[in-house]
């Protein structure tokens, strides 16, 4: 309780989304601090001070127009964002922050951007979770669990929240608190006295209200009315609620234009109506007190909690639902309904068995509304109170554990992701290949293999933003190569000229095995789903010659995409067996030629070459070959040690003027972001197959090679354009700044980011230095 208890008033910082924003989060934030605010007002009313503020998530990047309790926004797919946060908080006079969990209102993989702003706050945090799965994928457990770690205390809404928490995470109960979900406080009220309302007098009226969506299951009960209908034809079931803005965005309005279909095709126009529409808490409470019946048809087991439901209840409804879990316990003894999941005919049997029994009824809405009266905002808002006077003394008494288990990459500083210079080296075809500086040379025309390497780029920033902008430019790479496939040669043409000519009948091995690696990797992080289905097929039409293939490098690339693909499709047989037999031909080009002093399958290290070891790690990992997993291992260790500069320790890469051939001098000049980048990706891939921290070590080396830790001391990256230099010359940096280049360098930088953001990733400050990952094998 705050009354009596603190020593001085509390002001919390909330961190979630807020109204404007339409989302049940925002809702519920916006109900739980005005609730604060009312009873802070009543216990300190010579307070003339806020009492709380709100750190608001936006997802579009124009945001909202906010009330003044808002105080800081953060963009939800920008890391730097959540950093920038915790240091706005850190030096607010704020004492305890409340984050609002909901795994999809936050960016990175898995949400897992929250944990960034959570493990700089010096301040004692109290999480709420609105959603807790049984059956987790491993990025969620990993976010899920780590939010748990860095928080003071957490909460939860319902009983089965906490036995999950406590089995499936191992949280300590002694760290978990059950608040109740908050509801109005409304009066016991006849709803025949507010069925005038909606010209509803004399009728039976039924209501589901929330924002629509798939998963709410509405179908089920419109074909329910069906069978209702024909005994009681006064019955009226409004649908309450707009399309929640992300199917909006995604499907339009094809959920709502179905169930309006549904309803013409069962002739039930008279008796289901829908209110498109996003109401008012005053406006929804007159529709909760005008209905007889409320439903809750949901189709998700797993959903832990419901706004919608507790609002029905706490204003004693009687209540059918489908047994998710808040419903089972909240509509236990007697105060409730549960019908089994998509089951019309259950539903509209129990809707008539209800119908004739007003007994029963009145008995329900007696138990839901008593029930209720422990969930009404006033009483949440106190308890919230009181869970953060705990976690304050909690925090004061005990110092904040060491979490060991960070990632080191996570305190790394790394540059905002720009994508100017790769707009400017795009037109309407694709990518073009070279620049003068910074401008495009249409001379020089496109080529498949950067038009591939930027599809990956295009999908990897999807995976970071989500950002709409960039889903033109991914379609115009696949466009650029769909239009490079030869239907004849059963190939991919390489180069294009400015004037849309294709200068092959077929190009490399290597631009073929590229375009199957960036279409596998579309497959497996498709920006528009709609377009998977399309992407699928090119990738399956592309492995065809691949068995074919005589280049390590094209081998490397199809292995590659393939275990992308398999991600997604993972019983495809053919694909999988694909990987093992490319995967055997590398090993077999080891054995064949690798020595301890040449561990290389070619007699001359050139370009791209951690792809190769990269590939046989990915592949050993996949199919369990330890054979293939050591030797990619003992390669990558190879091309470290080989391209170690022994005076400095930097990176020093072959150069392209005579690359390195056995028995030979190793080139200096010039090297090639191409080569930094696959080093980047090499080394996060043996990280992902042993955990050994060296590898993370190693991948912040090999990335620090752009940012001025190389031969000449100059960085490549253009920190104005997003662009990257073409190469180090014994003269310092080429400043022209083309596709390759570029593209080269915000994979890497993409990879560092996706890295951080999963918890695997090196040390070190962009600018600074590292030394060479030690060989502990």
């Amino acid at each position: 309780m705050l009354a009596g208890n603190l020593l001085k008033p509390l002001k919390v910082a909330f961190i979630s989304t807020y109204p404007p924003r339409r989302c049940g989060i925002a809702t519920y934030t916006a109900d739980l601090t005005d609730s604060f605010r009312k009873i802070y007002r009543e216990d300190y009313p010579d307070d003339e001070k806020n009492c709380f503020e709100v750190i608001a998530l936006n997802n579009t990047p124009q945001g909202y127009p906010y009330s003044r309790e808002v105080s800081f926004h953060i963009r939800d797919q920008h890391r730097e964002d959540y950093q920038r946060a915790a240091d706005f908080i850190n030096v607010s006079p704020v004492d305890v922050v409340c984050l609002q969990h909901e795994f999809g209102i936050f960016g990175g993989e898995d949400g897992s951007h929250i944990i960034h702003l959570l493990r700089e706050l010096k301040k004692p945090v109290v999480t709420t979770f609105h959603t807790i799965l049984a059956e987790p994928t491993g990025g969620q457990e990993k976010t899920l669990s780590r939010i748990c770690e860095l928080s003071t205390l957490v909460v939860v809404q319902a009983k089965m929240a906490v036995r999950l928490l406590k089995k499936v995470y191992g949280i300590p109960e002694t760290k978990i608190l059950m608040i109740p979900h908050g509801a109005p406080d409304v009066p016991f009220l006849d709803p025949s006295l507010y069925k005038e309302r909606f010209q509803a007098e004399g009728r039976i009226l039924f209501l589901t209200f929330g924002l629509l969506g798939p998963n709410k299951g509405i179908e089920y009960a419109v074909a329910a009315m069906e069978k209702v209908a024909k005994k009681y034809p006064e019955v009226l079931y409004i649908i309450l609620g707009a399309t929640h803005p992300e199917v909006k965005r995604r499907y339009g309005e094809q959920y709502r234009h179905g169930l309006e279909k549904l309803v013409r095709e069962k002739g039930l126009r008279d008796q289901i109506t829908f209110y498109n529409q996003y109401v008012s808490l005053e406006r929804l409470i007159d529709f909760l007190v005008a209905a007889d019946i409320y439903l809750t048809p949901y189709v998700n087991k797993d959903q832990i909690t419901s706004g919608t439901l507790a609002y029905a209840l706490a204003c004693g409804k009687v209540i059918v639902s489908t047994p998710y879990w808040y419903a089972q316990e909240l509509l236990a003894d007697g105060r409730g309904c549960l019908v089994p999941f998509c089951d019309s005919e259950a539903m509209a049997d129990r809707l008539l068995a209800l119908l004739g029994d007003e007994a029963q009824r009145n008995r329900m809405r007696r138990l839901s509304y008593r029930y209720g009266r422990k969930m009404i905002w006033r009483e949440v808002a106190r308890s919230y109170a009181a869970a953060f006077e705990k976690a304050r003394l909690h925090y004061s008494k005990v110092a904040r554990k060491s979490i060991q288990s960070l990632a080191v990459t996570e305190s790394a500083i790394l540059p905002e992701i720009r994508l100017d210079h790769l707009l400017a080296l795009t037109d309407d075809t694709g990518l073009f290949q070279h620049a003068l500086y910074t401008v495009p040379n249409r001379s020089e025309g496109y080529c498949t293999d950067d038009n591939a390497r930027a599809l990956i780029v295009a999908a990897m920033n999807w995976r970071l933003f989500k950002d709409e902008a960039v889903l033109p430019l991914f379609r115009t790479y696949l466009s650029f190569l769909l239009d490079g496939y030869s239907g004849e040669a059963g190939r991919m043409r390489n180069f294009l000229s400015f004037q849309r000519r294709w200068l092959e009948e077929a190009g490399s091995e290597d631009s073929h095995g590229r375009s199957i690696w960036a279409l596998g990797y579309a497959v497996a992080h498709p920006p528009d789903e709609s377009l998977l289905g399309l992407v699928t097929r090119f990738f399956k039409q592309l492995l065809a010659p691949a068995p074919s293939f005589t280049s390590p490098r094209a081998w490397a690339f199809t292995v590659l995409g393939s275990l992308y693909y398999l991600k997604r499709f993972g019983g495809d047989p053919e694909v999988r067996k694909l990987v093992h037999t490319l995967g055997e031909r590398l090993f077999r080009q080891f054995s064949g030629m690798a020595t301890e002093a040449w561990f290389w399958p070619e007699e001359i290290v050139a370009y791209d070459n951690a792809r190769i070891p990269q590939a046989l790690i990915a592949a050993g990992s996949y199919l369990g070959e330890q054979r293939y997993l050591q030797t990619g291992l003992c390669a990558l260790n190879w091309l470290i040690s080989m391209q170690t500069n022994p005076e400095g320790g930097q990176l020093s890469l072959v150069g392209n003027d005579g690359w390195y051939r056995r028995g030979g001098k190793k080139a200096l000049f010039d090297q090639q972001p191409l080569d930094a980048a696959a080093m980047v990706d090499a080394c996060h891939q043996a990280y992902l197959a042993t955990g050994e921290h060296r590898w993370q070590i190693a991948m912040d080396w090999s990335f620090n090679w752009f940012f001025g830790n190389n031969d000449v001391h100059q960085p490549l990256y253009d920190f104005s354009s997003g662009g990257c230099c073409d190469g180090l010359t014994p003269g310092g940096v080429n400043l022209n700044q083309g596709g390759e280049s570029t593209l080269s360098l915000l994979m890497a930088l993409h990879r560092m980011h996706l890295a951080s953001h999963q918890g695997y990733g090196g040390v070190g400050e962009v600018a600074g230095t590292a030394s060479p990952p030690h060989d502990e094998t």
